[in-house]
């Protein structure tokens, strides 16, 4: 008695849990729209005194004195800044020789924005030049403080959400890319290589049209994000604001 009625319990929780990933919102093929989402750039640049300085691209901080030498920063590259005058800063990234970019900022008088004259070099050494005005969102004086711009977007793809184990869903981009997520908000371990070591994600639904979801770093809270459904059902928007960003980066979807 007790193992059919076990057996019955077992097979109403499969029968409900297939009747969640059939009618949850979120289950579907969306097309990302660039003309209504925004990205945020963050630079973060550290004055150390003198003329030492601590940047911060996002890939963590790179210590380098201002001086126009070549010097060691992250990821295998060679790292120059060289004072151009007053408030007119050159920047030079190499690996293996090559130069992978060049960027001349210079900083307005009132010291609240700084545009960023930045050129990029792939391959085969073609250049692409964009300009970038940064504004400042942090106190500090000349180049040292916080600075965010708004970069522009034009890829367009389609994200595809899929059930995941019981009421989890996967966010499915490419072959290589996908996120599972189980919402019962544990922390689980990140495993991408794209990421920092001890880099972890929870998620939770707060209701029916809202997921939130926490990211960590060695228990430390890197970032929140809210990916919410609009009351149609047939826009995605994700919100995410990274700790220590002024502006969210906000990301759309349509559904297909």
């Amino acid at each position: 008695m007790f193992k059919r009625t076990f057996h019955l319990v077992l097979l109403a929780c499969l029968v409900m849990a297939t009747l969640w990933a059939a009618t949850d919102p979120f289950v579907g093929d969306w097309k990302f729209n660039p003309s209504r989402s925004q990205l945020i750039d963050v630079m973060k640049v550290e004055s150390l005194g003198g003329n030492k300085y601590a940047f911060d691209f996002g890939g963590g901080p790179e210590r380098i004195t201002v001086d126009g030498t070549d010097q060691q920063a992250v990821q295998g590259t060679i790292l120059s800044v060289t004072v151009e005058g007053p408030d007119s800063w050159k920047v030079v990234r190499k690996k293996d020789g090559r130069t992978l970019i060049n960027a001349k900022w210079k900083v307005s008088p009132d010291g609240n924005t700084l545009t960023d004259n930045y050129t990029e070099f792939g391959a085969n050494g073609s250049p692409s030049t964009v300009t970038y005005l940064y504004k400042r969102t942090a106190a500090g004086t000349g180049f040292a403080g916080t600075w965010e711009s708004t970069i522009p977007m034009t890829l367009a793809f389609v994200l595809q959400i899929r059930p995941y184990e019981g009421n989890g869903l996967s966010f499915i981009r490419s072959p290589h890319d996908t996120r599972n997520l189980k919402f019962d908000g544990k922390d689980y371990p990140v495993e991408d290589r794209g990421v920092a070591q001890g880099a972890t994600s929870s998620a939770r639904r707060v209701d029916e049209r809202t997921l939130e979801i926490i990211d960590k770093v060695n228990g430390k809270i890197t970032r929140t994000e809210r990916r919410e459904l609009s009351p149609d059902l047939k826009t995605l928007t994700r919100t995410v604001r990274p700790v220590g960003q002024h502006d969210p980066n906000i990301f759309v979807f349509e559904r297909q």
